[in-house]
């Protein structure tokens, strides 16, 4: 894979934002080995921003660093998939139950706005890592207007596997992104006036996606190493 050269500023984090949109879309593929050398001399970047960079995405999850075996693009198991429904059902009902009575017209107009962005990106046939971008976008209305530093804390954390889970969804549905009418219902629900219709959409949605993408990592052996052992898929 060729990588275009980046610019003089802020390297560190133009790494970051290049090596995140190609794990993201899926063009490093998970299990994928990486060096320092071959991405300093394809990225065109000296050696300690791109190591700072590294270092950032090991500690966000998207790369795994294992001793003596090297740098690889991080794999999504099914434990990781499980735990992440079961986490992220958890918190998303928490943020909107944290946010109910504190929506008003602005708050609304800018939920709206989330939605016209994602829109628009679907339809113009933006980068798929763009589009997952504005999904969590989406998704993060109702924690930030919560206003709870610990729950929008949790859920930042998350995020970075939530950008997996988005990708492999999508390839479990064969395309590239989100449908376009894919949150319609969802935004009707969090503007509406019935909390517990919100939630139980909110739990079928996720329900819905977390059973598609599972039969998906089912049929699929991945190469590299698993991050919830370790371990390459041979190793003992």
């Amino acid at each position: 894979m060729k990588l275009a050269p980046l610019g003089e500023a802020t390297r560190r984090d133009q790494i970051v934002r290049s090596l995140r949109d190609l794990i993201v879309s899926g063009a490093l593929p998970m299990g994928e080995r990486l060096t320092e050398i071959d991405l300093s001399a394809q990225m065109g970047v000296s050696r300690a921003p791109l190591r700072e960079a590294i270092r950032e995405l090991v500690s966000s999850g998207l790369l795994v660093s294992q001793p003596y075996r090297g740098l690889f693009v991080r794999e999504f198991s099914r434990r990781d998939l499980d735990e992440l429904y079961s986490l992220r059902t958890t918190l998303e009902a928490m943020a909107f139950r944290q946010c109910w009575d504190m929506r008003d017209a602005a708050a609304l107009a800018d939920l709206d706005r989330r939605h016209a962005d994602l829109v628009t990106a679907i339809e113009r046939g933006d980068d798929p890592a763009r589009a997952i971008a504005l999904e969590l976008d989406l998704h993060s209305w109702a924690y930030e207007l919560s206003g709870h530093r610990l729950l929008i804390e949790a859920w930042q954390r998350i995020c970075p596997n939530l950008q997996f889970y988005f990708t492999l969804h999508q390839r479990a549905h064969s395309r590239p992104g989100p449908r376009r009418d894919a949150h319609e219902v969802y935004v009707a629900r969090a503007r509406g006036d019935d909390l517990p219709a919100m939630l139980d959409h909110l739990t079928d949605h996720m329900r819905q996606g977390w059973l598609r993408t599972a039969q998906l990592l089912d049929h699929e052996t991945q190469p590299g190493i698993r991050p919830d052992t370790g371990k390459t898929p041979d190793s003992k």
